[in-house]
């Protein structure tokens, strides 16, 4: 098997729902994994956009999340520091953990969440933004896992 990522919210390719963005509860969609690579010491994961207007822009960065885990439950809190020790980072709403798809009216936009197993857990505190936590995982990625979602607003 091959390290995959999953929602029970949408499928890969498929429409993210309302409750997940902007236009709802804007709580962070539930998330599972499987056969990670042998040597996993962590993970991280990150959710952006490259369709928003100005550039692509961040709406979730976590990470040091515990090699065990398999998942993340729906509805992530937004705060630094998790139960599980795993950290939240900015995300460019200026806030910390998960902000939903808010796209301008339009075309739907796409969200990439991609999840990287890591052989080390990143040195960083919490708060940490999207390019250091790609900094920080230079030559610790083990596999990449992805999942794309669309949102749109007419």
């Amino acid at each position: 098997m091959a390290f995959t990522l999953r929602s029970s919210a949408f499928q890969n390719g498929g429409a993210i729902g309302r409750a997940h963005t902007c236009d709802g509860k804007d709580v962070s969609p539930p998330l599972r994994w499987e056969d990670p690579p042998e040597g996993t010491r962590s993970f991280a994961l990150i959710c952006d956009d490259p369709d928003a207007p100005m550039g692509t822009w961040v709406h979730w960065v976590i990470y040091n999340i515990p090699a065990s885990a398999r998942e993340l439950a729906e509805g992530v809190p937004p705060r630094e520091k998790n139960a599980d020790g795993s950290l939240q980072g900015m995300n460019d709403f200026g806030r910390v953990g998960y902000g939903g798809p808010c796209p301008p009216r339009g075309k739907p936009h796409r969200y990439f969440f991609r999840l990287y197993a890591l052989d080390a857990a990143p040195a960083l505190g919490p708060k940490a933004t999207k390019k250091a936590l790609l900094k920080a995982m230079e030559g610790r990625i083990l596999a990449q896992a992805e999942l794309m979602g669309t949102y749109g607003r007419s």
